[in-house]
């Protein structure tokens, strides 16, 4: 018969694997790298202070973000999703441009989900204020520096990559538009 002190010394133990187990499985590290080239001439548009590949640069690629709870932290960026703009080609969930001033926004390849929060709604809250905006795109954090994706490197696994809308709901100001720290969930 064991000792109680060894019983509870026992699901200690248990209770740590299982723990440490639990932080492997929501941890979010690097699937790769990739190779920046250089793009062509006129071929990356840098509107919103998008940038551009760099030739021989290595860029880290992400299958996975990191987990999503009730107040997910994340990098507000800004995107253009009207034709023309620096997202490239029309959204991956409806096929559709949007107009910079629909509050929409873009997710990281883990958080996008394989699309399963296409056209649902996530709440943003930052600069002390929130704001609607609905899932049309991802931030692709496995590929980029090609034509599909502008000429731009792979997203981080953390962004929420947002239409100026979204911005001006949150009342920052302008010139400080392009890195924000915010939290984010399902709405």
């Amino acid at each position: 018969m064991m000792s109680l002190k060894k019983v509870a010394f026992f699901a200690l133990l248990i209770v740590l694997a299982a723990q440490a187990l639990e932080g492997r499985l929501q941890s979010c590290n690097p699937s790769g790298k990739i190779r920046g080239k250089k793009p062509p001439p006129g071929q990356c548009n840098q509107e919103n202070d998008s940038d551009c590949c760099k030739q021989g640069k290595l860029y880290t690629t992400y299958k996975c973000s990191p987990p999503v709870s009730g107040s997910t932290k994340a990098v507000l960026t800004i995107n253009s999703f009207q034709k023309g703009g620096d997202g490239g080609g029309p959204s991956e969930c409806d096929n559709q441009y949007h107009s910079d001033d629909t509050p929409v926004v873009a997710l990281s390849t883990g958080w996008y989900s394989g699309g399963s929060r296409c056209l649902n709604n996530v709440t943003i809250s930052g600069n002390g204020r929130s704001v609607t905006a609905m899932v049309v795109d991802e931030c692709d954090s496995t590929m980029g520096c090609d034509e599909d994706h502008d000429y731009q490197p792979p997203c981080p696994n953390n962004i929420v990559d947002a239409s100026k809308a979204v911005w001006k709901a949150l009342g920052v100001p302008q010139g400080e538009w392009g890195g924000l720290d915010i939290t984010w969930s399902d709405a």
